[in-house]
């Protein structure tokens, strides 16, 4: 059988879901990881209405909010309330070696997932070094940056 109500427990919840712990954080957990030219990030948001999601970058900033609502008729009449809901938000800072303006985003299964394609400017290049001679001919190495 369910307890209806005991207060340590309830207390002891409230401040995982606040402050979160080693094992389960708060708000939005997160897995990231680069993948050849993109890095991928998933983060797990099971519940949320897809019109509920909101994405945006500002100065290599990512920020992620969503909105969960609880699915109760009552919640003073509840055997067990252990589902966050209302409003998260996460903020990701990214560096600049990535192209904030082509992240790609799916959400499915609950688990939202962004590809962020890393910037031409920071992918390895060849640079052509001239090497001039004492007859002033010219010839190019290539060097790996």
């Amino acid at each position: 059988m369910l307890m209806q109500h005991d207060p340590f427990r309830d207390l002891d919840r409230f401040a995982q879901h606040v402050f979160g712990t080693v094992a389960r954080p708060s708000g939005m957990p997160l897995d990231a990881w680069r993948d050849g030219e993109e890095f991928v990030v998933e983060l797990d948001l099971p519940g949320i209405d897809p019109g509920k999601l909101d994405i945006d970058v500002e100065r290599n900033v990512l920020t992620i909010r969503a909105e969960r609502f609880s699915r109760m008729p009552d919640a003073a009449n509840a055997v067990a309330s252990e589902r966050p809901w209302g409003v998260f938000s996460r903020q990701l800072v990214l560096g600049d070696s990535v192209d904030t303006e082509h992240v790609d985003a799916s959400y499915t299964d609950g688990v939202l997932r962004l590809r962020i394609p890393i910037a031409e400017r920071a992918k390895p290049r060849k640079i052509d070094v001239a090497l001039g001679g004492a007859d002033s001919r010219a010839d190019t190495v290539a060097i790996d940056a």
